[in-house]
């Protein structure tokens, strides 16, 4: 035991969960809680200082011209300029799995961010989403209130007949919200009946080591009732939905409620989307469990706004005032398509009778298909249409079999937090926040496909010559069988057959790492998530560097196929040219042998790196974390036949970097602009941050070919790292490491992020890049200067501090506090055996971000915030680092290969060396094709000197 936690724990999924059903009217011990009438801070976005504005000016510049050509297109810039965003400061834990949508919650019971298409993200609440309660008293008392703190408002002119009629009167005071992602509690204390307490339970299927039910689109909502009055009381829950997929998508016309087939007790309503700008179509379920004392009814259509005819909102809401259930609305069975304009929901309603001083559960689902991914001419299908097809008719099964297994979800979610929860070594803001940073898994702008190549749109084609014969696809699905006479699908399936024999030569030119899963390996399909939802592009690498614990902790085959993907594309050369929005200038978009920013963005896969302010191949940080990454994903999982498949890729991008060690002593070197992660803070010379994570690469890169028995490469690399580990060492000053050795303004800043290559070699079990004594003097350092001199220690880690006890002001990302980093800072102390100073390190995030007291950034931890307390990226990847304290604090166990190294330089060592150079030199980047203009180096020149 060391510092009071286990030494070694696998990496395995829990087994043996504990077969006692959780109480679902009870919050779990720790929880982030709010009361219902918080009003919660707005969050203040941050403002670039006058000196940022004139030296960013030539990049918004064309940033906007490039977003309006890509808008044009029909396509995205990883920008949205043209979206009005709606910032708030209630979030709370979303709804479904991971990859198949996500569907917002806040604490005030509203539900918002509609995240159902890939890249889109509709923020607004549509407030006809409720849960309604009713109550009835033999001795006359009568109460009723939406189950939410927001309303409505109510029309100037005109008759009311929308929601704006129902009664919105809940007292959020007396109501508490509790959050633990994948959960979460609401508590309704005498409301809206003083003598009942109401327990509302939300729980979604996200389950670590579950690559099934943990990518259904659906959540489960357990209500729990108790009545300690004297007499009984009629009770009736009602959940009504919007055929909306957010925004204003629900006036545009056809679409259409029918009636669920009941079965196995379970009843509801399907709501059926059209949607529009060629998204795929999406059906909703809303469902409610029948049980002896429970009656079920539905209220399949009802008219929110516009001049449609038919049952009204008021109509309905006074319907189960005055009878309990829907069992007596006259509605038309046969369902009528919306009119443009107009916009219509569903409601469902659950009765029952609760006797005095007695307690009654009802439950409730709300699930959506929307089996397609659509990008460019590209279509994939989620994970979960390997269980449920690809018909989009799957809702109304998903919706069922929730309600009917949740309990079974939510003993396996007991028993993997648990132990976390009750683990009394920990400060209680800890666990609560590593839970909660997970809503990012599903709330950022996550899709999980099934792992099938693309189906492609005929017009891809172009005149090439086909038949479409009588052979269907050899590719079957158990739960289509019902199809099997069907026409449509018929076709279908042999057009994508013939689709995918066409384009196999196209696919295989894309990054798809399915091609790397050796025979008999399981295909367990391709995962995206964005940078931010302000930052859209997908998997960005250099962050995910950070959050990858998460994944490889909780879905380690979804961190590998990540992982494969990139693999691929290190071995990918797109000479498409693309515009570099930093200086004007074309490049290709990837080079042979380097590695993608990120998988794109309107074509993920296919048209890589979507980043385009500064021409990433020439970035320093990228292949470093690809080897790092790839190193500790092969010994956390033990994985031999993924370290053999992606060999390569590591050989390849380690040769590449060989053309920025401009002097030949084993170091690279960054090359005066922002040529890493920090993209807006200049670097120049040998760097703590990427040459710390080069000299770590050069020795997992040695020890992976010892794995796959690459002896010569070995020895090669061994020889590269104990050279540049030497250099590196040059940037040591007694304390701490030097920002660089440019001379420059930064050099000597103390930059909070400097050992990032020291916390990645000893996540991965190897050893340690620099001495013991000065790991451990320059995260005092940083503790001392980078975390107590902000706000007293109750911000974070900002990245740049001088040396004088001020904020580095040189850039903008100097003087910002990123979240994520902190936490990475904060996992580097614990593996030095500095818990306490770890944890407080980074309670000042938990300060910022979670607390009442805090910013508002709840459920939307930005990627950072300057010392004026304004944010920068709401909803970011990295914040997932997390994570790494838990990696840090638990010490996996790990499957490290032996090494052997032979570090003399002799004939083998020579004539590797040679194939090696060869390599390189074939790798390596062409000279600058044109000079800068007169102009652009007039204008750098008086931007340096303001």
């Amino acid at each position: 035991m060391e510092n009071g936690f286990k030494d070694e724990r696998k990496m395995e999924p829990p087994s043996g969960f504990s077969p006692h059903k959780v109480d679902p009217g009870k919050p779990a011990p720790l929880t982030w809680q709010r009361k219902l009438n918080c009003k919660g801070t707005l969050p203040s976005e941050f403002a670039l200082t006058f000196q940022e504005k004139m030296h960013m000016a030539p990049i918004g510049i064309r940033l906007l011209r490039h977003a309006k050509e890509e808008a044009a297109k029909g396509r995205m810039a990883i920008f949205d300029f043209f979206s009005k965003r709606t910032i708030a400061g209630h979030h709370g834990v979303p709804l479904g799995g991971i990859g198949a949508g996500s569907i917002g919650r806040n604490y005030t019971g509203g539900f918002q961010r509609f995240q159902l298409f890939p890249k889109l993200s509709e923020e607004s609440p549509i407030l006809a989403n409720q849960f309604s309660v009713f109550v009835s008293r033999p001795n006359g008392g009568k109460f009723s209130t939406v189950l939410c703190t927001e309303s409505p408002e109510v029309p100037k002119k005109g008759t009311a007949s929308g929601i704006e009629t129902w009664d919105w009167n809940l007292n959020g005071g007396k109501c508490t919200y509790h959050a633990l992602f994948p959960r979460a509690w609401t508590t309704y204390e005498g409301e809206p009946d003083p003598e009942l307490t109401i327990v509302s339970r939300q729980i979604s299927p996200f389950i670590p080591h579950n690559y099934k039910e943990s990518s259904f689109p659906v959540s489960v909502f357990t209500f729990t009732v108790s009545n300690k009055g004297r007499t009984s009381a009629d009770v009736t829950l009602v959940f009504t939905w919007a055929n909306s997929v957010g925004g204003v998508s629900g006036f545009s016309g056809q679409h259409f409620n029918s009636k669920m087939v009941a079965k196995d007790g379970v009843r509801g309503v399907l709501l059926h989307h059209k949607t529009a700008n060629e998204q795929a179509p999406v059906t909703f379920a809303i469902a409610a469990e029948e049980t002896d004392g429970v009656h079920v009814s539905e209220c399949p259509c009802f008219l929110i706004s516009g001049d449609s005819q038919g049952i009204t909102a008021k109509d309905m809401w006074h319907e189960i005032k005055k009878h309990g259930s829907f069992d007596h609305l006259d509605h038309n069975e046969t369902p009528m398509p919306s009119k443009p304009g107009s916009s219509i929901g569903a409601a469902i309603a659950a009765s029952l009778t609760i006797p005095s001083d007695s307690i009654r559960t009802v439950t409730f689902s709300l699930s959506w298909d929307c089996p397609e991914l659509r990008f460019s001419h590209n279509t994939y299908h989620r994970r979960y249409t390997r269980f449920y097809g690809t018909h989009g008719d799957a809702a109304a099964s998903i919706a069922r079999d929730a309600i009917l297994e949740h309990a079974h979800w939510e003993s396996q979610i007991e028993a993997w937090q648990r132990p976390i929860l009750e683990d009394k070594r920990l400060p209680e803001w800890y666990p609560i926040t590593l839970f909660n940073e997970l809503y990012y898994l599903n709330s950022g702008g996550t899709m999980w496909t099934d792992g099938s190549l693309p189906m492609q749109s005929l017009g891809t084609i172009g005149k090439r010559k086909f038949f479409l014969d009588n052979t269907r696809s050899n590719i079957t699905n158990t739960v289509d069988m019902s199809h099997q006479n069907d026409t449509a699908v018929d076709i279908l399936e042999r057009m994508a057959s013939k689709l995918d024999q066409m384009h196999t030569p196209v696919t295989s030119n894309s990054a798809f790492g399915t091609y790397l899963l050796q025979n008999g390996e399981e295909n367990i399909g391709q995962f995206l998530y964005l940078e931010g939802t302000e930052y859209l592009m997908y998997n960005t690498y250099d962050v995910h560097f950070y959050s990858s614990f998460a994944l490889l902790m909780l879905f380690p085959k979804l961190e590998l196929s990540i992982q494969r993907d990139f693999a691929a594309a290190v071995m990918m050369h797109d000479p498409e040219r693309m515009k570099i929005m930093n200086d004007g200038m074309w490049v290709p978009r990837k080079v042979l042998g380097s590695v993608p920013h990120d998988i794109g963005l309107n074509d993920p896969w296919s048209e890589v790196n979507a980043y385009n302010l500064f021409n990433t191949d020439t970035w320093k940080d990228l292949n470093s974390k690809f080897v790092l990454q790839v190193y500790r994903d092969m010994v956390a999982t033990g994985d031999k036949n993924f370290a053999r498949a992606v060999w390569p890729s590591v050989f390849v991008a380690m040769a590449y970097m060989d053309q920025f060690d401009k002097d030949g002593d084993g170091m690279i070197e960054n090359e005066g602009f922002p040529d890493q992660t920090y993209d807006a803070w200049s670097v120049k010379g040998v760097s703590a941050y990427s040459g710390g994570l080069w000299v770590a690469a050069l020795q997992a890169a040695s020890a992976m070919a010892c794995e796959v028995g690459d002896k010569a490469a070995a020895n090669h690399f061994w020889v590269k790292y104990q050279k540049a580990k030497a250099v590196y060492d040059t940037l040591w000053n007694g304390s701490y490491f030097n920002y660089d050795n440019s001379g420059g303004s930064s050099s000597a800043s103390i930059q909070a992020d400097q050992l990032a290559g020291q916390w990645y070699t000893r996540a991965c079990g190897l050893s340690p890049i620099v001495d013991e004594d000065k790991i451990r003097s320059t995260l005092e350092k940083i503790y001392n200067y980078n975390v107590l001199k902000v706000k007293e220690g109750m911000r974070g880690a900002v990245n740049g501090m001088l040396p004088d006890g001020r904020v580095d002001l040189s850039a903008m990302q100097s003087r910002e506090i990123w979240s994520g980093v902190t936490y990475s800072v904060a996992a580097t102390m614990i593996q030095e055996e500095m818990v306490e100073m770890a944890f407080q390190t980074a309670v000042g995030v938990y300060e910022t971000a979670w607390s009442q007291e805090g910013l508002g950034y709840s459920f939307q931890t930005p990627e950072g915030w300057n010392t004026n307390d304004q944010y920068r990226a709401l909803c970011y990847m990295r914040p997932l680092a997390i994570w790494a304290m838990q990696w840090a604090l638990t010490k996996p166990e790990l499957s490290k290969p032996e090494l052997r190294h032979e570090v003399s330089e002799d004939n083998g060592y020579s004539t590797h060396h040679a194939g090696y150079e060869k390599v390189a030199h074939l790798l390596k980047l062409p000279k600058d094709e044109s000079a800068k203009s007169l102009l652009q180096i007039i204008y750098e020149y008086t931007c340096k000197r303001l």
